[in-house]
């Protein structure tokens, strides 16, 4: 049995938003539904976002579904900061060779 990992690299850049409210940072990223937190200040609401779209896309993609494709254009004009987020895709794929007589 021949096993060799296989890694690749990948990074998708999303557009992230920040909305100062009255004792928290409410944050989320505009082009991927559902990534969204918030945080007592700029720095927990950047901290908790990057998490957020990390899971959010390990989950997706468990599903078997695709990422959402980043819009360069998103913005919400209730946004007070906007910024880029970026998601690292690394994958690890194993491939194994079977022996001939093993079902397929």
């Amino acid at each position: 049995m021949i096993s060799a990992p296989l890694m690749v690299d990948d990074m998708i850049t999303y557009r992230a938003m920040y909305k100062y409210l009255d004792d928290a940072v409410h944050a989320e990223v505009l082009d991927f539904p559902g990534a969204i937190t918030c945080g007592r200040d700029l720095e927990e609401a950047r901290r908790l976002l990057r998490s957020a779209l990390a899971d959010m896309a390990e989950t997706t993609l468990q599903h078997g579904e695709p990422l959402p494709l980043p819009n360069e254009s998103a913005t919400d004009p209730e946004s007070d900061l906007e910024e880029p987020i970026h998601l690292l895709l690394q994958a690890a794929t194993h491939v194994v060779e079977l022996p001939q007589d093993s079902p397929a």
